[in-house]
């Protein structure tokens, strides 16, 4: 073996990750390793980029399909589209949040003895009930 090649136990512990992490990453079609004689995986240096962006990718909330995309298109426009549209989509799950976390501080502010009975909490849930 060379030594720029890497064996999925080399390549996974020097991540600390377990070997069949990489295994399903490369039945996603993450990586592609190249593979001996004998059918063994050999990973070469381009690998540990890539699963250093697998890693990174999936920090900031990417699916292993967004990821696929980033990594497979030859197409920088195509690489800065999906990061445009995971951050719209994380953007609209922070705003979510926080309007989650706003209604929760409300009621845990409530003065009232049950926020059940809170007024405003009656008004807003009346809204969620569709028209009958």
């Amino acid at each position: 073996m060379k030594s720029s090649e890497y064996t999925v136990g080399e390549l996974a512990g020097r991540f600390g990750l377990p070997t069949n992490v990489l295994r399903h990453w490369e039945a996603e079609g993450l990586l592609t390793p190249e593979r001996t004689a004998g059918g063994q995986r050999r990973y070469r240096k381009s690998d540990v980029v890539k699963v250093a962006l697998i890693l990174q990718g999936k920090e900031l909330g990417f699916g292993l399909a967004e990821i696929r995309r980033v990594l497979t298109t030859g197409d920088p426009a195509d690489r800065r589209a999906a990061l445009r549209e995971h951050h719209a989509a994380l953007t609209k799950r922070i705003e979510e949040a926080e309007a989650a976390r706003a209604a929760l501080g409300h009621a845990i502010a409530c003065t009232s003895d049950d926020f059940l009975e809170c007024a405003h909490f009656r008004r807003r849930l009346a809204e969620r009930i569709p028209p009958g």
